[in-house]
C-alpha cells in the first residue's frame, strides 16, 4: 500500500513538472536570476507545444476564437492586458488592451517584427526591413497605392474587370463569392503591381498565395511534409514567376514603360542613389501582392455575405449608389466612391467584422518594462488585434453588423484592422477602394441570396464561412 502510494505521489508530481515545464524553464529561472520581476500572469503550457492546444481548441474545434482570451480574462482577471504564454514554438506575452498594444507597435527600438521564417515574407520587404531601407519602400508603396492621385487612377483602371466578373458571375447563376473575389482582386492587383494579364499565370499565383498563407500561423517546423516547408516551397516558385518578369523588362529597359508598382521599386534610388537589387524588388512585389490580394479578397467575399444577411443595408447602399449612377455599367470615378458617405461606413463594418488578422507578432529587443509588469528580452509579443473588435467595452453589441455604429468614431486604439504605428498596412485605402468599387456595381446591377445561410465557420488560417459563401446571383 506504501509503495502503490509512493508510485501514485511520483506520478502526480511528474504530471505537475510536465503541465507547469515551460513556466519552470522560461518563467522560473528568469525570476531567480533576475531579482525577482513580475511576469505577467499566465500559463506556458507544455513541454516544446505550449499553449497550442487551447489555441488550435478554440479556433479550429470549438470555433469560438474570441474564447481563447476570454478564458484567460475569466482565469487572471483583466489586470493591465497582458498575459504569458507559449505559442507557434517561443515564449510569448499577449496584448490584450489598446494602450499596451499601442506601446508595442510604435516602439520600434524596443520591438521589431517577427515571423516564422523571414523567408516566407521575405527577407528584403518591406514588412521583414527596418529602419531607412522600411521607410523609403513604405513612403513608394503609400505614393503609389494610397494617396488619392493614385487611387483616382486605380479607380477607373479596376472597373473593367469588375464589371467583367460580375456579367460572369450571373451567366453562371450560383458561384463561391470567395473563390470568385480572389480572381477578380488578384487580376487588378496583378495587373496594378506587376502587368500580369495572363489567366494562367494569375492562376498559379492564386494556388501559391494560398500555400504561403497556410505558413505563416504554421509551426516553425521545416521539413518536407510540414505547412512551413510547403508554404516556403510556394514562396520560391512565385518569386521565380516575377524573376522572368524583371529579367525581361532588364532586357528590353527602353521598351513602352509598364507604369506599375514593379516598374517603380526597380527605378527606387536610396540616398546614395543605388538602386534597390533584384532580391529586394521581388521580395516586395510578391509580399505585397499576398498582403494585397488576402486583405481585399476576404473584404469582398465577407461583403456579399453580409449584404445578403442584411437587406436593410443592401437597400440603402443601392439608394444612395444610385444617386451617383448616370447609367448601368458607366464607370464611376474616386471623387463619387469618396462622396458616398454611408458606402465607407459599410466597407468599415465589413472590415471590421471581417477580422482579418487576428493578431501581429513582434519580438522584444531588450527588456521592457510596462506598468509593473517584464516583457522579457527575446520572447514574442503577440498583439490580438482580433480581441478589441470584438469586445464590448469597445463595440456595443460587437457580433452585430452595424454600419450605423460609424456614425460616432471608435474609442481610441480599439480599430486595428489594419495595424498600427510605423507599421500601418500602407495600402489601407487601396483595400477600401477596391471593396467600393466593387460593391457599386454589384447593388446597382445584381440581386444574390445565400446557398447556405446557416454555413458554419472557420477561423484559420483566415476566417469565413465553411461553404466560402456560396451564393445565387442575378441581374437585376
Amino acid at each position: 500500500m506504501e509503495l502503490a502510494g509512493f508510485w501514485v505521489a511520483v506520478a502526480v508530481a511528474l504530471a505537475a513538472l510536465f503541465w507547469w515545464w515551460n513556466d519552470y524553464w522560461y518563467a522560473l529561472p528568469f525570476r531567480l536570476h533576475r531579482g525577482g520581476v513580475k511576469l505577467p500572469p499566465g500559463n506556458m503550457g507544455i513541454p516544446f507545444i505550449g499553449e497550442m492546444p487551447a489555441f488550435l481548441w478554440y479556433f479550429k474545434v470549438l470555433c469560438h476564437p474570441d474564447d481563447f482570451i476570454n478564458a484567460k480574462r475569466r482565469k487572471y482577471g483583466d489586470g493591465i492586458g497582458l498575459y504569458r504564454t507559449y505559442l507557434f514554438g517561443s515564449p510569448t506575452i499577449i496584448t490584450c488592451t489598446p494602450s499596451a498594444t499601442k506601446m508595442v507597435l510604435q516602439d520600434e527600438s524596443s520591438f521589431s517584427m517577427s515571423w516564422n521564417n523571414v523567408e516566407l515574407v521575405g527577407a528584403t520587404s518591406l514588412v521583414a526591413v527596418e529602419g531607412p531601407a522600411h521607410s523609403r519602400v513604405r513612403a513608394l508603396v503609400v505614393r503609389s497605392v494610397n494617396q488619392p492621385d493614385a487611387l483616382r487612377k486605380i479607380t477607373l483602371m479596376v472597373q473593367p474587370q469588375v464589371l467583367a466578373s460580375l456579367i460572369s458571375w450571373s451567366n453562371r447563376g450560383r458561384i463561391t463569392a470567395f473563390k470568385e473575389a480572389k480572381k477578380v482582386t488578384l487580376a487588378s492587383i496583378g495587373m496594378y503591381f506587376a502587368s500580369i494579364e495572363s489567366e494562367d499565370v494569375l492562376e498559379t499565383i492564386d494556388d501559391l498565395v494560398k500555400g504561403i498563407i497556410s505558413g505563416l500561423r504554421a509551426y516553425p517546423i521545416n521539413f518536407p511534409g510540414t505547412a512551413l516547408h510547403y508554404a516556403l516551397q510556394c514562396r520560391r516558385r512565385a518569386k521565380a514567376i516575377f524573376r522572368k518578369e524583371l529579367e525581361k523588362r532588364n532586357k528590353f529597359e527602353a521598351s513602352v514603360p509598364k507604369n506599375d508598382l514593379m516598374e517603380a521599386l526597380m527605378q527606387m534610388k536610396d540616398e546614395e542613389g543605388n538602386r534597390l537589387s533584384e532580391d529586394e524588388v521581388l521580395d516586395n512585389i510578391v509580399t505585397l501582392i499576398l498582403a494585397g490580394y488576402t486583405s481585399t479578397s476576404v473584404a469582398i467575399m465577407w461583403a456579399v455575405y453580409y449584404l445578403a444577411k442584411y437587406p436593410e443595408v443592401l437597400l440603402k447602399l443601392r439608394e444612395e449608389h444610385m444617386l451617383i449612377s448616370k447609367k448601368l455599367g458607366d464607370l464611376v470615378t474616386y471623387e463619387e466612391i469618396v462622396s458616398c458617405k454611408y458606402t465607407a461606413k459599410v466597407v468599415e463594418e465589413i472590415i471590421r467584422m471581417a477580422n482579418i488578422s487576428s493578431f501581429v507578432v513582434r519580438t522584444a529587443k531588450k527588456d521592457v518594462d510596462y506598468k509593473g509588469y517584464r516583457i522579457p528580452k527575446g520572447w514574442k509579443v503577440a498583439c490580438w488585434f482580433r480581441y478589441f473588435q470584438t469586445n464590448p467595452e469597445h463595440f456595443e453589441d460587437p457580433m452585430c453588423f452595424n454600419p450605423d455604429r460609424w456614425n460616432e468614431a471608435p474609442k481610441a486604439g480599439s480599430y486595428l484592422v489594419f495595424g498600427g504605428g510605423p507599421r500601418m498596412c500602407a495600402g489601407n485605402m487601396f483595400a477600401r477602394l477596391q471593396v467600393s468599387v466593387l460593391l457599386h456595381h454589384l447593388v446597382l446591377g445584381y440581386r444574390w441570396k445565400l446557398v447556405n445561410p446557416n454555413a458554419g465557420m472557420t477561423y484559420l488560417p483566415l476566417p469565413n464561412p465553411t461553404d466560402d459563401v456560396e451564393i445565387d446571383i442575378t441581374q437585376i
